[in-house]
Parts: structure tokens; C-alpha cells; sequence
């Protein structure tokens, strides 16, 4: 049997008809860049996420650019970027002229230890950027709560936290992406709720904020030649903003799919000694992008599910202070001890909307088969 990482062709065989139509209209009325399409799942997807604002830009990675340069954040100021993530996260910052600063990771949900995060600051930190990675939401009370106390910035970086929830300490559900001063997705492709291309977005609360990234992404205009100052172009396309239109109708559907399988994995897994399967905390919604277990015997397992016809995958295989890109600010392996353990032990198992009970039986039978060799 041969089992994908992600099968994105069920995905669109499931919604032809809808998908085909929507992007025959963009390509009919000829709206290329940003349209109809585009207003209006910014529309859709704020009331999705709860805010009041959704900004449509061309890619996650824009949208932590826009994001920390509407912010005012520059030369001489540092921003707080967990150990553990995709380098788009770190290298924003870098790309608006500040430092990264990297907090270790918290040893149950990967994300930043909220713990580790104080003893960062200091009078030059405008900033923390909390990932809520995975699919799995990060500690928002805390994080909040210790932005509040230093007059800090919080970005939230959802890049694969699509619809997921977190609850507060008053006993409230809320999506991430609804906590902080700003709020980054990705809509690549192979995300929870993914574009037929790049695309990105950037959601708040704040009037003004929405104003300020809506200019900085389209040239710091709101008028054609109208430039208010300098900015970029970071627009989303009119077939993106149509695909995704289609497809944010049925993202809680399919999360919810999601939600079984990683239940069905954790029942099942469970038993295995020589695996550590996911923590998640009561308070926590994941929406699963990526379903991560750790084993010592990482590499092996990795290649006997390969042998097997099992896609799978390492998120991430080097800890981000650890990368060639970061060899300047002269990081020791003992800095961060839990991202830079895990690196060695993670691994994604395949998890999509449409991955069958037989698919997973096929995944969960060939670990057993391996760890009892």
C-alpha cells in the first residue's frame, strides 16, 4: 500500500464542480489581483477566526513582514521567536532589521516555553512572536499576560492553526489568531485550509493596524497612486482568494475529520513504550496540520515506514539556533536542551481529512511491526 503525506488530489476531486466554477469566474471576469474574491474571504475568514479584520497578502511569510514593520519594529529592537519552527518565523524578523532572540521549547507541546520567555527581555525587546505549531495552540494566558507586564508586542504566528481553539482562564473558547495584537496564516497549499499557490494573511482587531498592513502590502497606498510611504507588493491573487473561498466552507468539516484521526492514532499508539505520543492539554483545540511522535530510533523507523509505502515527514529536522543561517549569534547545543534534543526524535505521521481507517491501520501496524522486531 502506498499512503501520501497529504492527498491534496481527494481533496479537490471532492469539491470539482464548486472549485472549477469559482475559478472560471475569476478567469471570465479576468480579476487577476486582489477582486471580489479576494474581499470577500477576507470577509469570511475574520468572522471564521472571530476578528474584525483580515488583510489577504501573498504568503505567510509577507504577512510577518507587513505584520512587524506596521508594528514599527526595526534596527536596534529584538522580537522573541520560539527555538522550534519554520525559519519563515525567524527570519522576518531579520528582514525588517531587528535581532531574533530564540526561547527554548516547552518539552509537551513543542511550542515556546512561555516559562523560558521572561528571562529574554530586556530594554531593546519590542516583541514576542508565539507559533502555535503544529495545529496546537500555544499558552495564550501567559503569553498575554507577559506581554501585558513588559509592554510588549504579541504576533501570533498560525501559519498551521486553522480553526484552532484555545481557553482562557475565565473558562472562554477562542481561535487562535484572536489573541494578540496581530495575527500571520499560511494558505499554502498543504496547509489546513490551503491555497492553489501562495497566499497568506494577516488578521487584528485593530482599525488602525489593518490600515497600516493593507497600505504596506500594496505599496503604502489605499488609492492607485496615492503613497503614503514606501512599502511592498504583497497581494493576494483572485484565483487564491477563490479557492479559498470554496474551500473555507468546509475547513470545519474537514478539521473535524482531522480531530478523529489524531484521536484514532493516540488510541492506538498509545501502548507503544518506545514512541512519546502527543500531550495535548484540556484546554487546547488542535486542529492537527501535522500529527508528531518522538522516538530515539527516529531514523530507523523513518526509513522502515518508507520501505512500507508511508509517506512521512520531520518537522524540523534542525532546531532553528542551530541552522547555518544563526551561526553568527553564536548559540550553544545547551541553550536550547528540549528543541535541540527533539530535533534527533520527531516525526509526522501521514494526517489528512481523507485518510481512511484502513490507511491508518496500515501506518499503525507497520510501527508495531517495527518496535517488536
Amino acid at each position: 500500500m502506498h499512503i501520501p503525506f497529504i492527498d491534496l488530489k481527494a481533496q479537490y476531486k471532492s469539491i470539482k464542480p464548486e472549485m472549477d466554477a469559482a475559478i472560471s469566474e475569476i478567469i471570465e471576469n479576468s480579476s487577476f489581483v486582489q477582486g471580489d474574491a479576494v474581499k470577500g474571504f477576507e470577509e469570511a475568514y475574520a468572522q471564521a477566526i472571530g476578528v474584525n479584520h483580515c488583510v489577504a497578502v501573498a504568503n505567510g511569510t509577507d504577512a510577518l513582514v507587513v505584520s512587524l514593520k506596521a508594528l514599527g519594529i526595526g534596527i536596534g529592537d529584538e522580537v522573541i521567536v520560539p527555538a522550534n519552527s519554520f525559519i519563515a518565523t525567524s527570519e522576518a524578523v531579520t528582514l525588517v532589521g531587528a535581532k531574533v532572540v530564540f526561547v527554548d521549547s516547552h518539552p509537551d507541546t513543542y511550542s515556546i516555553n512561555t516559562e523560558k520567555i521572561e528571562e529574554k527581555i530586556n530594554a531593546k525587546t519590542k516583541a514576542i512572536i508565539v507559533v502555535h505549531l503544529y495545529g496546537i495552540p500555544s499558552d495564550m494566558d501567559s503569553v498575554m499576560e507577559i506581554a501585558e507586564k513588559n509592554n510588549l508586542f504579541v504576533i501570533e504566528d498560525a501559519a498551521q492553526a486553522h480553526l484552532a481553539e484555545y481557553k482562557t482562564t475565565n473558562g472562554k473558547w477562542k481561535k487562535v489568531g484572536s489573541f494578540g495584537d496581530l495575527a500571520t496564516f499560511s494558505f499554502y497549499p498543504g496547509k489546513n485550509l490551503g491555497a492553489y499557490g501562495d497566499a497568506g494573511a494577516i488578521l487584528t482587531n485593530n482599525e488602525e493596524l489593518a490600515r497600516k498592513t493593507r497600505m504596506y502590502a500594496n505599496h503604502g497606498r489605499i488609492s492607485k497612486y496615492d503613497h503614503e510611504f514606501e512599502g511592498i507588493n504583497s497581494r493576494m491573487d483572485g484565483i487564491q482568494g477563490a479557492v479559498l473561498g470554496v474551500k473555507l466552507k468546509y475547513l470545519k468539516a474537514w478539521t473535524q475529520k482531522r480531530r478523529k484521526a489524531a484521536d484514532y492514532y493516540i488510541s492506538r499508539l498509545q501502548s507503544i513504550n518506545d514512541i512519546k505520543i502527543p500531550i495535548i492539554n484540556e484546554n487546547y483545540r488542535p486542529v492537527w496540520h501535522l500529527f508528531v511522535i518522538r522516538t530515539d530510533k527516529r531514523d530507523e523507523l523513518l526509513n522502515y515506514l518508507k520501505n512500507k509505502g508511508i509517506s512521512v515527514g520531520i518537522h524540523y529536522p534542525i532546531a532553528l539556533p542551530n541552522l547555518k543561517a544563526y551561526k553568527y549569534l553564536n548559540h550553544l547545543l545547551s541553550d536550547f536542551p528540549v528543541a535541540n534534543s527533539y530535533q534527533g526524535k520527531i516525526l509526522s505521521l501521514p494526517i489528512f481529512p481523507e485518510i481512511t481507517k484502513e490507511q491508518q491501520d496500515y501506518i499503525i501496524d507497520a510501527i508495531y511491526e517495527f518496535f517488536n522486531k
